[in-house]
């Protein structure tokens, strides 16, 4: 069994970032980035972003003064991230550093007792994900903050249902492994799973959010003038039952407890 993530690959950043520019990959930076400004302490913080890829959530997250240590497996996604970052650094307040190397081995790369870790969008990749929220739990300061980003598994069938490719319906129904846009295979997770594993971990659940609610089906659209109504709509039905139980991902945030003594 493959337990680690390997999602590395000729052209994997500019599909990344391909993405990234249309409504769909706008909307979930945006949303994730509403959702942390309402959690995280405004006082700048120490955050280590696992996967980070290009750097696009590290870049926001810089802007509003935080300084950010992006760890990543693909040398072009660093290279794309560090790019990006000089263009900005000058006149941003917080910083962003990067490093290279594999999510499960977080704390060995970079250190514990960060006051943020963040995972976005890679949970589900590799085929057990445990040992990669496990490195979460072991790189977060007690009374720090742990952000997860993952594929729904519940509501995969969503996207080809609305796309009208019912045979794709009955396969995701089957099962939770599908091959993405960005060119990797990929899981839907349980939502449950990862705060039962983080809770293991004395990490306990703070508040889950719902992303791309209305809006995944779109494709690769790019967004337009009402970018903005689509954001409000999409951040009030992501945090509002049911709807935020159809989203294609689901955003979570925890704390680790800030007393942990165990062994992380």
């Amino acid at each position: 069994m493959n337990n680690t993530w390997t999602t590395e690959g000729p052209g994997l950043a500019r599909q990344y970032t391909s993405h990234s520019d249309t409504l769909r990959g706008l909307l979930r930076h945006h949303l994730v980035d509403r959702a942390l400004a309402v959690h995280l302490p405004e006082a700048p913080q120490r955050i280590l972003d696992v996967g980070g890829g290009t750097g696009t959530q590290a870049r926001m997250l810089a802007r509003r003064g935080h300084h950010v240590t992006l760890l990543d497996p693909d040398e072009e996604m660093l290279a794309r991230a560090t790019t990006a970052w000089q263009h900005l650094a000058a006149r941003t307040p917080g910083s962003i550093d990067v490093v290279r190397g594999a999510g499960e081995q977080a704390a060995e790369i970079a250190g514990t007792g960060w006051d943020v870790v963040l995972c976005h969008g890679v949970l589900m990749y590799p085929e057990d994900p445990t040992a990669l929220l496990h490195a979460l739990a072991r790189c977060v300061r007690p009374g720090g903050y742990v952000s997860v980003l993952a594929k729904q598994a519940g509501s995969l069938a969503m996207r080809r249902g609305l796309a009208r490719d019912w045979s794709g319906v009955l396969e995701t129904l089957r099962s939770p492994v599908e091959y993405g846009r960005l060119g990797a295979v990929s899981r839907g997770v349980g939502r449950a799973d990862v705060i039962a594993h983080l809770a293991d971990d004395h990490v306990q659940l703070v508040e889950w959010y719902g992303v791309r609610v209305f809006t995944d089906h779109l494709g690769d659209e790019p967004p337009g003038e009402d970018f903005e109504a689509a954001l409000e709509a999409e951040w009030e039905a992501g945090r509002t039952d049911p709807y935020r139980g159809i989203a294609r991902l689901f955003h979570l945030i925890a704390r680790a407890e800030p007393t942990t003594v165990s062994e992380r």
